[in-house]
């Protein structure tokens, strides 16, 4: 057995003053699946220093970050502040992006072979509050849509500069995943609005959109077309799908924006059903059919929406994932709320949100586009159905982005696995756009693709 010591400094808002904390990190002999074996692995496993704090954002609102420093650099300040925020509406960045998909450790807490920490310092926000280890003390105090979200997550960002000073001019960048991504777009025009007003002192350089909810009918009206191109339907499943598809939008244009959502939730179990249950985050991948039928059995009672709401949400809570953070990860942290469960008011924050979750913001990255030099960039992974490279590629012709047409017919590269030297994404690049395609990904590309995910980063920060 290897200990690994990792020094954790954390101010907990219940207490007075500060203390700190030494936490030993024990790592037990195994393989890691990849190119590196444990052992080759733990040479490059490094000490990370940590902070976390909570922010009381409203009244009756608390928003928990965790802050991870680079371990490319003993200076930190020569590396990029990465923010990674989680779909869902309701997914937990600390939890299920942290352990999940890019920090340093996986969910069994062995080291990650292509963690983000390796290039950049990671802070992750438990967004919108009511995710993760955030927390309401009323049910008044949920979002209800996207603006109110990026206020939050500007006073949260404001908390976090003023304890921690030194990241004030170091780079900052967004990173996000599925609805993460509409809530990038929003809080990434608040901070640059408040850039502009010197109302905060941040060094805000980009954004990332990763498979990202911007168009959710591009989206879902791409289903049909994409599944019937991949074989998971014929031509009659294709009308049925498209027919649904119509039912939602119907709703959506008459302003019943809830039904709207209901619908949509429909239109996921016509699928389920016409596919044999393809999995909406890797059309590789399938729900078996026990698992499908236990849970129509389970939440047949329950109405399309509940349903909706735990089809999109189980994913980003697995059982080992859930222990880990009600467990140990509680207890290291030291000052969760002995009321607050991690994930427990997760299913809340999307109930609250049903009414703005069919809502585009296209628009909001069109205007970010035309206002700012940040660096704006989307990557999809190629395998994802819930929101498809099709639908994605659409909503980016629908921006009045001035240089469109240039990047457009802008010339397409490969980027190259290291090893084999064969493609393992694509990427297109005009002035401050850019688009990753990223290959042999679903929905979760730096879990599926990390090596992929790892270029990209490393392109987009540098």
């Amino acid at each position: 057995m290897f200990k690994f010591s990792v020094s954790v400094h954390c101010d907990n808002p219940n207490m007075a003053g500060s203390r700190s904390h030494l936490i030993s990190l024990f790592i037990v002999l195994g393989v890691i699946h990849g190119t590196q074996s444990y052992k080759q692995l733990k040479h490059t496993y490094q000490e990370a220093k940590q902070r976390w704090n909570y922010v009381q954002v409203r009244q009756n609102a608390h928003m928990f970050w965790w802050l991870y420093y680079t371990t490319a650099s003993t200076n930190y300040q020569s590396k990029p502040l990465v923010l990674w925020l989680q779909g869902g509406p309701g997914g937990s960045s600390t939890g299920f992006g942290n352990f999940g998909e890019i920090g340093p450790l996986d969910v069994n807490q062995n080291p990650r072979r292509t963690t983000w920490l390796s290039k950049v310092s990671l802070l992750f926000i438990d967004n919108p509050v009511g995710a993760g280890f955030s927390y309401v003390t009323d049910d008044s105090a949920y979002t209800t849509n996207n603006d109110m979200i990026a206020a939050d997550l500007l006073t949260v960002l404001m908390a976090f500069l003023k304890e921690l000073p030194d990241f004030r001019t170091i780079p900052f960048f967004i990173f996000c995943e599925s609805y993460g991504g509409k809530m990038t777009a929003g809080f990434s025009l608040a901070l640059q609005k408040a850039i502009i007003a010197r109302q905060i002192d941040c060094n805000f350089k980009g954004f990332a959109l990763g498979d990202s909810w911007i168009s959710p009918w591009d989206s879902t009206f791409t289903w049909g077309p994409y599944l019937k191109a991949t074989s998971l339907i014929d031509e009659h499943g294709l009308q049925l799908i498209n027919g649904s598809v119509v039912v939602a939008r119907k709703a959506y244009d008459n302003g019943k924006y809830g039904l709207a959502t209901d619908e949509w939730g429909k239109t996921q179990e016509i699928l389920e059903s016409l596919t044999g249950g393809v999995n909406f985050y890797n059309i590789l991948q399938w729900n078996s059919q026990e698992d499908t039928k236990h849970s129509y059995k389970k939440y047949k009672e329950q109405s399309i929406f509940e349903r909706l709401v735990h089809r999109n949400l189980a994913h980003l809570s697995s059982d080992s994932l859930d222990q880990l953070m009600n467990g140990p990860i509680r207890k290291k942290l030291g000052i969760i709320p002995r009321n607050v469960t991690w994930g427990g008011q997760s299913d809340k924050v999307f109930e609250h949100l049903k009414e703005d979750f069919m809502k585009p913001v296209v628009n909001v990255v069109d205007e970010l586009l035309r206002m700012s030099n940040l660096s704006v960039n989307i990557y999809t992974g190629q395998l994802d159905l819930i929101v498809d490279t099709l639908g994605t590629e659409a909503w980016v012709q629908k921006l009045t982005w001035p240089y469109l047409h240039q990047f457009n017919t802008a010339k397409r590269k490969p980027l190259l696995d290291p090893l084999k030297k064969n493609p393992i994404a694509f990427v297109k690049q005009y002035k401050n756009l850019g688009f990753y395609w990223i290959l042999d990904a679903g929905h979760m590309v730096p879990a599926d693709a990390g090596e992929a995910a790892l270029m990209m980063l490393d392109m987009v920060t540098s």
